[in-house]
Formats: C-alpha cells, structure tokens, sequence
C-alpha cells in the first residue's frame, strides 16, 4: 500500500524514492510489525483467555501441567501482524510475496483446525488428515510458482557452488519435502515457552539476508550463489522477524500465551518458503540444525521403540529429555537459542566458501 502510494507521488516529492530501496522497507517492515505487538498483543491476549484456552499438550513432563487454561492460538495474532504489515510495505506486483503469503495462510489454516479440535474436542485432528492436508498445499503452492513464476529448479550444494544439479519436475516433490519437513520440525519444536520463536528469529534473520545477496546479481555473482530475484522477499522476512520479537515478548517464561499450530505451521512453511525462493535449500541443515535435531529426536525415539522396545531419550523430543535431566525450561530455551544463532552465523560463512 505504502509501496505504491509512494511510487506514484515519486515525481512530486522525490524524497520518497527511499521507498524503493528493499532494504528500507525491510527495516521499516520490522519496527512496524514489532510496533503492532505492542500495542495489539495484549488486548489479543484477554480476547484469547475468552475464546482460546486449552490444556497443555500431552507426551510432556508433569511440570507443564501448570500451563493448563493459558491461551493458545497466538498463529492468529502473528499472521495478522504479518499481513498488515506486508499491506503496507511489500510490492504486492511479485508474484512470489502472493505465494508466500499464500503458503503462510494456507499452512495457518491446517493448524487453526488441528488448534480448533483440540480445544473444543481435547483432542486435535488425525496425524494422517493433518499430514494429507500438508502434502496438499504444498504440492498446490509447488505447482502454482513453476507455473506463473517459472523459477529455477536447480539445488545449491554448499561448499561445491559449481554443482547445481537440475531436478525438473521433480523440484515438486522437493519442494514439499522441504515444506513439509520444516513446518513439522518447527511444530515438534514448540514445546517450551519461547523456544520455537528462539530459533526462527535468527533463522528468519538470516534468510532475509539471504533472499537479498541471492536477489542482487552483482551481490550473487560475487558470492556465486544463484541469481534468485529474491530480493522482494527480504522485506516479509524482516516483518516475520519483528513479528516474532514482538510475540515473544508475551512467549517468554513464564509464557502469557502460546502460538500453536496456527503459528508453528504457518511460520515453518514461511520460513521453506524462504529458503526454497532463495535457492540455498541446503543452507537451512546448517542454520536450521536445532530444528533438525528436535526431529530427529522423536524419529529416534519413535524407530528405537518400536525396534527394541527401548528409549534412547528420556523424552521426545529433545528439549524434554534436558528438562528431565533437571534443566531449568528457561535455561533449555536460553541455550538452544544461543546454539541456533551460532548455527545462523555458520551458514552465512558458507555463502564466502567455493
């Protein structure tokens, strides 16, 4: 909306040919959506104590009990937030912020169902009805940028810049492994108060940076990284960076409110559409390790049960084996964020690597 009131008083107020500039709409995009939280968050927390309250999630420690009756549903507050930013800074001509911000809704949408049931029915959605609806939208959303955007169906290899095999139509099923594999893991993530939002932060940080060097040919051909026209999609990163800073300051332990499905989902989808639009797939093993590792953990646990009848973790996943163990929950948190801006850091090194 800014964006295009902007462009066309350019001629007559020059000054205003900033807005142009991606990286000033992205730092204008995450200090208005931080701005939002703060003045919207809590009035969206009273609401949700009417409409939204749920008992705390089944398979943790009896520690969490206490978390019984508090809000959840925060998704809701945090795509809202995105959307009214993004109305007002990004160029809604790309076609790629259309489908990011389609994949946000649609992987939003299958979490406030899966959130609604477990409120209203204590017991949420089937793990197969929730996972067809998954593979759905993101073959959808695969399927609708090769289509109207006609992107590259190449993979980055880090380390190995000169190899970038072709998947062609299979860049589909790519894509929804990607996707699918990501909003999942960032799901089994949120498990502690302001965990998930720890690590997505530098991720989406990070990626946001990402989508501008690969947006920028001379920037790309300098770090020989593909030349993604993703430049656009920085602005809708640094406004899910704000947005996240400014729900976890209500996230935080002790926790106000909880994001939920509604959140994690569409937040996990955003964060591989991000990557998968940026060509640097890959590049999320490294700054996304933490949620690979959460996955991983409950893969374990689930494969070591059913094969020996054995536990390998205490609790799956991983951040309830330490809270087992005797960690603090705010000292998992503090730590696993500080392992996830590491791991950010490393990726971006990797970018200077041939």
């Amino acid at each position: 909306m800014l964006y295009h009131i902007a462009h066309r008083l350019v001629p007559y107020a020059h000054g205003l040919n900033v807005i142009h500039y991606v990286s000033f709409r992205a730092i204008a995009a995450l200090l208005t959506s931080l701005l939002f939280s703060f003045i919207f968050g809590s009035w969206f927390i009273e609401k949700s104590k009417l409409f939204f309250r749920a008992k705390a999630r089944e398979w943790t420690p009896e520690t969490h009990k206490v978390k019984d009756d508090l809000p959840t549903m925060g998704g809701i507050f945090i795509i809202a937030t995105v959307l009214v930013t993004a109305l007002l800074w990004a160029n809604w001509d790309k076609a790629t912020v259309w489908l990011f911000i389609g994949a946000l809704l649609a992987n939003g949408a299958i979490g406030f169902w899966d959130d609604w049931y477990k409120i209203r029915r204590r017991k949420g959605i089937s793990a197969r009805a929730k996972f067809v609806a998954q593979l759905t939208v993101a073959f959808v959303c695969a399927v609708i940028w090769l289509l109207v955007d006609a992107p590259s169906t190449t993979v980055t290899i880090p380390f190995f810049k000169n190899w970038n095999p072709d998947l062609g139509w299979f860049f589909i099923a790519w894509f929804v492994l990607v996707m699918v594999g990501t909003s999942n893991a960032v799901n089994l993530t949120d498990g502690l108060d302001g965990l998930a939002m720890g690590s997505l932060i530098p991720n989406f940080a990070t990626f946001a940076i990402v989508c501008y060097l690969a947006g920028h040919i001379k920037l790309a051909e300098y770090l020989h990284i593909p030349f993604a026209d993703s430049a656009e999609i920085t602005v809708l990163g640094a406004t899910l960076v704000g947005a996240s800073l400014g729900f976890l300051w209500y996230n935080t332990y002790p926790a106000q409110i909880f994001m939920g499905d509604v959140g994690s989902l569409a937040l996990g989808s955003a964060l591989a559409f991000m990557v998968l639009l940026a060509k640097q797939e890959l590049l999320l093993l490294i700054a996304g390790g933490l949620f690979v590792v959460e996955a991983l953990s409950v893969i374990i646990q689930v494969w070591s049960y059913r094969r020996w009848g054995t536990r390998i973790f205490r609790m799956a996943p991983i951040h309830h084996h330490f809270e087992l163990l005797g960690w603090q929950e705010s000292k998992i948190t503090v730590r696993f964020g500080i392992i996830s801006l590491i791991l950010c850091l490393l990726a971006l090194l990797t970018l200077k690597i041939r």
